[in-house]
C-alpha cells in the first residue's frame, strides 16, 4: 500500500521552492517566508506549507507582494495547496483582490512504475524540441487548444532552455505537419522529482493514447536520469488518466491570481 502521508511529506520538503537554475531573465527574491519569482509573464509567489504568520501580519505580507508587483506594472499569482496553513490564507488572499482559479489535483507517480515505451497512433512522430520556431509552434498549439492567449509559453520555455537545457525536456507529437500533442518535463536537481507539465492535445486527436504516450516517454527519461517521483498538477480531464496509470493524489492546488491595477479579469 502506498504511504500517502510519506509522499506528501516528501513533496512538502522538496517541491515548495523552485530548485536548480533560475530561468534566464528571471530572479528569485525572498520576503520573509515567501519567495517572489520575478521576470516572468506574471509575478509568482511560492511559500512553505505553513507561512508562519497569521492575522494582520499575514495581511501585511500579502499586501507587500501585491504592492511589489503592482510597482512593476504586473499582476501576481499565489499558489496554495489544500493542506496549507494558516487555513484562512485563501480568504485573506481573496480579501486582497486575488481570484481563485480552477482547482487541480496534486498527483505523484513512481517513475519506474509508469515508464514504458510510448505507443503512438499511426502517422504520429514524437520528437524532442528546443529551437525557437518549435517553441513558437508549441505556444500557438496550446493557445488553439485552450482558447485563450498563452503565447507567453514560448518565452517561458526558451528561458528554461537558455538557463540549463539539461533541466528541461520538451516533447512534441507531430502529424501532417502539425503539433497534435505537446508536453514538457522539468528536472529538479537535488530532489526525487520530475515535474510533468503542459500536456495538451488537439481535440480531434484525443482518445488515441497521445497523452498516455507523453506520460510514458517522460517517465522513462526520468528513470534514465535517476529520478524516482513524478509530479503533476492535474486538471479534471487529466487526473483520471493519470490515476489509471498509477498516480496518487496527495493534496490539491489552487492558483490565486490578482491582475495588475486597471486590467480587466477574463
Amino acid at each position: 500500500m502506498v504511504d500517502i502521508d510519506a509522499l506528501l511529506a516528501t513533496y512538502d520538503s522538496q517541491m515548495r521552492m523552485p530548485p536548480g537554475a533560475v530561468p534566464t531573465g528571471m530572479t528569485y527574491e525572498h520576503d520573509g517566508p515567501v519567495l517572489r519569482v520575478v521576470g516572468g509573464h506574471t509575478g509568482r509567489v511560492r511559500a512553505p506549507r505553513d507561512v508562519g504568520v497569521s492575522g494582520e501580519a499575514l495581511d501585511r505580507l500579502i499586501v507587500r507582494q501585491v504592492d511589489y508587483f503592482q510597482a512593476r506594472g504586473e499582476g501576481v499569482e499565489w499558489k496554495v495547496r489544500g493542506h496549507d496553513l494558516p487555513a484562512d490564507l485563501p480568504e485573506r488572499l481573496v480579501a486582497a483582490g486575488f481570484v481563485a482559479q480552477d482547482e487541480s489535483a496534486v498527483l505523484i507517480g513512481f517513475a519506474d512504475e509508469v515508464a514504458a515505451e510510448p505507443v503512438l497512433p499511426d502517422g504520429v512522430a514524437l520528437r524532442r524540441v528546443s529551437e525557437a520556431g518549435d517553441l513558437r509552434r508549441i505556444a500557438d498549439h496550446q493557445t488553439e487548444v485552450w482558447g485563450f492567449d498563452v503565447s507567453w509559453v514560448e518565452g517561458h520555455l526558451a528561458a528554461q532552455v537558455s538557463a540549463d537545457p539539461e533541466q528541461i525536456t520538451i516533447l512534441a507529437a507531430e502529424a501532417g505537419g502539425r503539433f497534435v500533442c505537446t508536453a514538457w518535463s522539468i528536472y529538479h536537481p537535488g530532489t526525487d522529482f520530475v515535474a510533468l507539465l503542459g500536456g495538451t492535445t488537439l481535440p480531434a486527436w484525443r482518445g488515441r493514447g497521445l497523452y498516455r504516450a507523453m506520460i510514458a516517454a517522460r517517465a522513462r527519461e526520468a528513470v534514465a536520469r535517476g529520478f524516482r517521483l513524478l509530479h503533476v498538477d492535474a486538471s479534471p480531464d487529466s487526473a483520471p488518466i493519470l490515476r489509471r496509470h498509477g498516480f496518487h493524489q496527495i493534496t490539491t492546488a489552487t492558483h490565486y491570481q490578482r491582475v495588475k491595477d486597471g486590467a480587466g479579469r477574463g
